[in-house]
């Protein structure tokens, strides 16, 4: 049986205002459903025999009574194709029939309020979701990016992160109840903002002041250094060739294999911000170290795995599409073959190589893994020994 939704958006207005085509709508069905607050702001447009189907988490059991009717009229917030119930209803029941009567969506109400034009308004959900799009979005250095909250995420909690991490060329416009009467939007500076809460629910708008500077090809002297051995550290040239040859743009997941100072894990970050970024060291100091350099470099986002690499379960990670080796304690062949273990088709690996031994090895793991490898390029830098910037790729 295919099912009828009919969908609509409402704010927290208590004066709600349907058109004719909504009303009628109203008038003929006898199933609605949505949230608590929903409840309270149309029950009395609702038929005296209406039925009630409430939208609470787990949303098994909600669907499953979805399941047992043939048309239902849904009440949400906002406009219900933006983050809202819509998509929910899309994924959970692909061959329903939708019809939507959208309102405006919150970061629309609170950018009218701010009398901001939000035509190039980046938005990003941080309602039960991970910071990877917000940090994108601060990384790439959108102009204004609009931000739905939850209680954990709050305004308080996004302005710290952003102060952490050098982003204070923000302003935060933040709205709260939009629509009724506790309405209230301020605009504010970072460092006033992780001093105070905020009624929920809650949305917030970042204005850029000023554009933060992204180097393409960090300057070493900006790195802290692993007891300040300047030999540590993979040089702004090279770095930018393995990346290179990494085709980072194309990919999803990167691992930084031995990452020391971090460099190329940060570098990866700052160029190609869409990357989730997975950080491997032997190392504790490279714990301190990577954060140190990724709030002195801002680059959010970045998860550090401390501890032998050999000794991993790396099936608790997402599998790499592209994979760097920076560092493998002279077991670079067995290495290679617990890579092969998670590296998906097509995924690929690069490795700089020194010495002669290393080479050989790399291309010996390679032949072992089955892996395809591409013509060696050799650089050589100011005084330094050359360096040969392997790669290979997985069939």
């Amino acid at each position: 049986m295919t099912r009828k939704y009919y969908i609509i958006g409402i704010t927290d207005d208590a004066e709600i205002k349907f058109s004719p085509e909504v009303l009628e709508l109203i008038s003929c069905n006898k199933i609605f459903s949505g949230g608590k607050r929903h409840h309270l702001l149309v029950k009395d447009f609702l038929p005296a025999d209406a039925t009630w189907i409430n939208v609470a988490v787990p949303l098994e059991k909600t669907f499953a009574t979805y399941a047992q009717q043939k048309s239902i009229v849904v009440f949400a917030s906002g406009d219900p194709l933006f983050f809202g119930f819509a998509g929910t209803i899309l994924r959970r029941d692909p061959d329903a029939e939708l019809e939507v009567f959208p309102s405006f969506n919150s970061l629309q109400m609170l950018a009218h309020r701010s009398l901001l034009p939000y035509e190039e308004m980046l938005a990003v959900s941080l309602t039960g979701r991970p910071w990877h799009k917000f940090d994108q979005a601060l990384i790439e250095g959108r102009t204004l990016i609009g931000t739905l909250t939850d209680r954990n995420k709050t305004p308080r909690v996004i302005a710290q992160r952003m102060l952490d991490y050098g982003y204070d060329n923000y302003r935060m416009v933040v709205g709260s109840n939009l629509g009724n009467q506790e309405e209230q939007v301020h605009e504010y500076n970072l460092s006033e903002v992780v001093d105070r809460d905020f009624a929920m629910p809650n949305c917030l708008l970042l204005r850029q002041t000023h554009p933060r500077s992204r180097p393409f090809g960090i300057p070493e002297g900006e790195f802290a250094l692993l007891d300040g051995r300047t030999k540590m550290i993979t040089k702004a040239p090279i770095r930018l060739l393995s990346l290179s040859a990494l085709d980072l743009r194309q990919r999803s997941v990167f691992w930084d294999v031995g990452f020391c100072t971090g460099s190329v894990s940060i570098e990866a970050k700052l160029q190609f911000p869409h990357l989730n970024v997975f950080s491997f060291e032997i190392r504790e100091a490279g714990r301190s170290l990577m954060e140190t350099n990724s709030r002195r470099l801002g680059t959010p986002g970045i998860e550090v795995v401390i501890g032998d690499f050999m000794d991993q379960d790396l099936s608790a990670y997402p599998r790499p599409d592209a994979l760097f080796i920076g560092g493998h304690g002279g077991e670079l062949i067995a290495m290679m073959q617990k890579i092969d273990q998670v590296l998906p088709s097509r995924g690929v690996v690069v490795f700089n190589s020194v010495a002669p031994e290393s080479y050989r090895a790399f291309c010996q793991g390679t032949d072992l893994c089955g892996w395809m490898q591409e013509q060696p390029m050799q650089v050589a830098l100011d005084q330094h020994n050359p360096i040969t910037i392997l790669k290979a790729t997985k069939p």
